[in-house]
């Protein structure tokens, strides 16, 4: 059928196409939807030639039956739909990533196990999540790579390993196989080389393992450049000689009192000693039938207890009070809970004794107050920033019984000002406290939250199955109200973690953590990870 030249009128705008009248209402508005791209329903076509149809074109008319000559001149109204935008960023593809990025969007990687390594590759997950120590051990990496330095050969293939293997979890979406640092690690401690029956190597001590990194790690990341790199900037170090100290070194306080003179005699002083320690130890097995059922309770149990010792006073030995306080504080602390002892056989002719494991629950929760065992210098400076954060949420608890909040308050209608001048304000009246120890928050409370846990999971000392379980990054734990998730009838927050079985990764939950407790066949923490909370 013929077909007629046609120009159409939008608006500003003159179209021109060649109206083919078989087929119909429906193909000439195809026609202009193409050229347009307004939506046929929203269409409205009517003839500015004479003798064709009056009013708008409907979708029953006949086209064939009509006069066409061209030109043919047609009216269009109607407004386009909007032409969908080029996105500002490029869509990529998990598959298009390259190893590094991939590494970066799923879940992290883990390490396989090279043969009874689970001890090794749970405190590295822990590790992985330290940042300062991570850039400690970057500047070591460039600076023997660079020249070598005094470090002996064992220490310097330790350090390095781990940095390597901690720089390829990070860029493999995959799991790595630690090679290099397993046999380092056998190296610097040939304990950790012994094998069993078939050569098999054999099951080591996690938290062994952990001490020796710290110890090594101390020895070589001791100059001020290290401790400036891996803080990122100068600190008063408060004693800290080395990056690990000032890391997760606690100063402790020992005081040693007679308990066979009298209170009130002056004939011998209390003794008082300082020494550093890397950890703080969770005693489980308790003391004159006491009963621990909580972390805090057994590392108050740790911190004191009796001992023999010469008294110049009596001129024999008697019996003293220990009690240790912590005189400066660390921003990481690692809690080990007291699971292994040493069992004497006497009668056993095959050994002198046995490793033995405490299954009994201990509980803990994702937040370490250690307020109550700290000196009272500590806790001098630790009570100003307590007892203001505790006047802040008593001045909002009220304001929000009244009706109203923060913002509400405005100085000359200016709400980013008000807030700016309030800010200057409180900073202007607070007192500077003294520093309780390096690379603390200011305001620091004593607070400590959970990000890491390395537990054990047998009944057997020597054997069993270490597992990593770790805090997920800028975690989110809102649910689809905005309101933060919470552990059923309390008020934990219920965050995201990953557990590091070796090489498989799964994700779990707080609540999945504080199961950790002990008291049956399943996982129970050994090693807790805690770091300063802000």
């Amino acid at each position: 059928m013929a077909t007629y030249a046609t120009t159409v009128k939008w608006g500003k705008e003159t179209l021109s196409l060649n109206l083919d009248p078989s087929l119909g209402p429906a193909g000439l508005k195809k026609q202009l939807h193409a050229l347009t791209n307004i939506p046929i329903d929203r269409m409205k076509v009517m003839s500015k030639s004479k003798n064709l149809w009056k009013g708008i074109l409907k979708d029953d008319v006949d086209l064939t039956s009509l006069p066409f000559e061209s030109p043919v001149q047609l009216l269009l109204m109607g407004s386009a739909e909007k032409l969908p935008e080029k996105p500002a960023v490029k869509t990529v593809f998990l598959e298009d990533l390259p190893e590094e990025e991939k590494a970066k969007v799923v879940e992290p990687s883990g390490l396989v196990n090279l043969g009874n390594t689970c001890y090794l590759n749970s405190v590295v997950q822990a590790l992985r999540a330290i940042p300062h120590l991570r850039d400690g051990l970057k500047y070591y990496s460039t600076i023997r790579s660079n020249n070598g330095g005094d470090a002996s050969s064992s220490n310097r293939f330790l350090l390095t390993s781990l940095f390597s293997t901690l720089s390829m979890l990070d860029a493999s979406p995959q799991a790595i196989s630690p090679n290099n640092l397993v046999m380092a690690t056998k190296m610097s401690f040939p304990q950790m080389a012994q094998t069993g029956p078939g050569g098999r190597p054999m099951q080591q001590d996690a938290e062994e393992f952990y001490s020796g990194i710290l110890n090594v790690a101390a020895q070589e990341l001791q100059n001020p450049e290290a401790l400036r790199a891996a803080f990122g900037k100068d600190e008063e170090w408060m004693g800290a000689k080395n990056v690990v100290d000032a890391l997760f070194g606690l100063k402790m306080e020992e005081v040693l009192t007679c308990d066979e003179l009298p209170a009130s005699t002056d004939q011998e002083a209390p003794v008082i000693t300082h020494d550093l320690h890397r950890k703080l130890v969770c005693n489980i097995q308790g003391a004159n039938e006491a009963n621990i059922t909580h972390l805090a309770e057994g590392i108050a149990l740790s911190l004191s207890g009796k001992v023999e010792k010469y008294s110049e006073a009596l001129g024999r030995n008697a019996v003293y009070t220990r009690s240790q306080k912590i005189s400066r504080l660390p921003p990481v602390i690692v809690v080990q809970f007291g699971r292994f002892y040493w069992k004497a056989t006497p009668d056993s002719q095959d050994h002198a004794g046995v490793k033995c494991k405490v299954m009994k629950p201990v509980g803990f929760s994702s937040v370490l107050d250690v307020y109550e065992f700290c000196t009272e210098k500590v806790k001098s400076v630790l009570k100003v920033a307590r007892d203001r954060a505790v006047a802040e949420e008593e001045e909002r608890v009220a304001k929000k019984l009244k009706g109203e909040s923060d913002a509400d308050v405005d100085m000359d209608g200016n709400d980013e000002d008000a807030e700016a001048l309030q800010a200057a304000l409180a900073m202007s009246v607070q007192e500077d406290l003294p520093p309780v120890g390096p690379g603390l928050p200011d305001d620091f409370r004593g607070l400590y939250e959970l990000f890491a846990v390395v537990t054990h999971k047998g009944r057997d000392a020597d054997g069993g199955h270490y597992m990593g379980w770790v805090k997920a990054d800028n975690t989110d734990n809102r649910n689809g109200s905005g309101l933060k998730q919470k552990i059923a009838d309390t008020e934990e927050e219920n965050e995201d973690w990953y557990v590091f079985d070796d090489d498989e990764v799964s994700p779990c939950k707080t609540e999945d953590i504080l199961k950790l407790k002990g008291g049956g066949d399943w996982h129970m923490s050994y090693l807790n990870f805690y770091r300063a909370k802000k």
